[in-house]
């Protein structure tokens, strides 16, 4: 039979009883490592230098006695098993002892007794732990939550002005010499703006808001890319190492936010091993069953398609790990982050139907491992977003509905300048009447989706009940149930997130157009 180990804190001012203790508890099967202690400041230096599982205290000594102990104890840590002994100790005086906090006494007379009542303390120990462990994790979920709803809330109102800013600047761009000071400034501000909507493109990964083009995915694709612009980057005092499995699953997920989440991941690692180390990029199959839902509430089990990111580096300590994938945390020094990295990896996993856990200690490194659920089916070709275009110039009529005057007015030059003719629109409301007096001459509808009164999918119910092969282009800051959204344009709809520039635009209603043509002629 093994033994079991055990660090006990023995308060007891006789040797003998000392002995007579530690040989019932190795009787019982236990491997004991101890220290005995008889004054107050004995313990305290005990308390400091090590962690114990358990404390057996005699209950009355000539210098020191057992309801000081025990309150020494709990000044420290409330965990802590704590059991008195003694050879004279009434019942009344036991009643008041486990009053205080203690959690058993036993008789010296009775030592037979001590052997169950530390293994019950033990696993009653490991629960209040557990039960502790999953309420800190439940706390940390809703706290994500509350931030992730700000997040996508301020997100959405930048993204309207950012988006009336960008548009803006090209414009002003477009207008002005090259090499001037004018067409400088414009081009800065223009830079700045584009540095702005990332952030915020951060915020809303965290938010879990991203428009995602999710199709079926080899995460081991997107190492592979991963890999060789890391080897461009990553510098030569880091070795990287992969081992990805030849039968690995599939997943449904966005290509990019995928590249993006390992991107990410490899080099928040790389900062973690300023003075060289070893970066391991691993993909695997993983079932996911009961026993690892209990230890982590908000896991569902199934099959999942497993990827993990390990470093060498500096590690994390407890209180560090607990806060790594909240927005604008950061170990760095000023200047040398924004701490939304690996708050982005956070909800691009969460957004994905996945989940992400972590292992780190301090001067051993870490590990980051993503979960994503898996797919039946053959790996889907890469294929270009809609943000993927020059910017084509094209002809026909739009019907625009944006409640933000500045991005409305921007978006019209925009469009204008691409060659399209405008109807424009402040609201749902305004955009259906403008299409119920036009709808011979709309080409394209492009909707916000919320507006005040009536958004952009309701007001495009009504107008496909007049022309039900309208295409249309839904835009969006703040994004939640985009599949629901795209289910009532079915074949003919299309999503992008603001803020967008000219390029973005143009490519998405030239992809919509050129797809809405095509299926109509099958």
């Amino acid at each position: 039979m093994d033994s079991t180990p055990l660090r006990l804190l023995i308060v007891e001012d006789s040797e003998n009883d000392t002995e007579l203790l530690l040989s019932e508890l190795r009787k019982g099967g236990f491997e004991v490592t101890h220290r005995r202690v008889d004054t107050a400041e004995a313990m305290q230096q005990a308390l400091e230098t090590q962690e114990w599982d358990a404390v057996v205290s005699d209950f009355a000594m000539p210098h020191f006695s057992g309801i000081a102990a025990l309150k020494l104890l709990r000044a420290r840590s409330s965990e802590v098993p704590f059991i008195f002994t003694s050879g004279t100790i009434g019942e009344e005086t036991a009643v008041a002892a486990l009053k205080s906090g203690a959690q058993d006494y036993v008789m010296k007379s009775n030592l037979k007794r001590i052997v169950p009542s530390i293994q019950r303390e033990l696993r009653e120990a490991e629960k209040r732990r557990e039960h502790q462990r999953l309420e800190q994790q439940l706390s940390q979920l809703q706290k994500f939550e509350a931030i992730g709803r700000l997040a996508g809330g301020i997100a959405h109102d930048f993204n309207n002005v950012i988006g009336a800013i960008l548009g803006w600047a090209e414009l002003g761009r477009q207008d002005a010499q090259e090499g001037t000071r004018v067409y400088q400034r414009f081009d800065r501000i223009y830079g700045q703006s584009q540095r702005a909507a990332r952030l915020t493109s951060q915020l809303l990964a965290f938010a879990r808001r991203q428009v995602l083009q999710r199709q079926k995915l080899n995460i081991n694709s997107s190492v592979e890319e991963a890999i060789i612009f890391l080897q461009r980057v990553i510098g030569e005092h880091i070795e990287i190492r992969r081992a990805t499995a030849a039968d690995l699953w599939m997943t449904l997920a966005d290509p990019g936010q995928m590249d993006q989440v390992l991107m990410n991941l490899c080099l928040n690692a790389r900062d973690a091993m300023p003075n060289g180390g070893r970066l391991t990029i691993e993909t695997s199959n993983a079932e996911i069953g009961q026993d690892y839902c209990r230890q982590y509430p908000y896991a569902k089990a199934g099959h999942y398609v497993l990827l993990s990111v390990s470093d060498t580096g500096t590690g994390m300590d407890a209180k560090t790990m607990e806060n790594i994938f909240e927005p604008f945390f950061t170990t760095k020094e000023m200047g040398r982050g924004t701490g939304l990295g690996l708050a982005t990896v956070y909800g691009i996993v969460k957004q994905h139907d996945g989940m992400i856990n972590l292992d780190s200690a301090v001067g051993k490194g870490t590990t980051f491992r993503v979960y994503l659920p898996v797919l039946s089916g053959v790996a889907e070709a890469h294929c270009p977003d809609l943000n993927d275009s020059t910017g084509r110039k094209g002809t026909g009529t739009i019907l625009l509905a944006e409640d933000h005057e500045g991005l409305r007015e921007a978006a019209q030059e925009m469009l204008e300048e691409l060659g399209f003719k405008l109807i424009l629109a402040a609201n749902g409301t305004e955009a259906v009447e403008a299409f119920k007096q036009n709808s011979s001459q709309i080409d394209i509808a492009i909707l916000d989706i919320v507006m005040p009164g009536l958004g952009g999918p309701d007001a495009y119910v009504q107008m496909a009940a007049i022309n039900p092969n309208l295409p249309v282009l839904f835009t969006t800051g703040y994004t939640k149930g985009i599949e629901a959204v795209l289910q009532i344009a079915q074949k003919h709809g299309a999503v992008i997130q603001k803020p967008y520039d000219s390029a973005t635009l143009s490519g998405a209603i030239q992809s919509l157009l050129d797809k809405t043509l095509h299926d109509l002629r099958r």
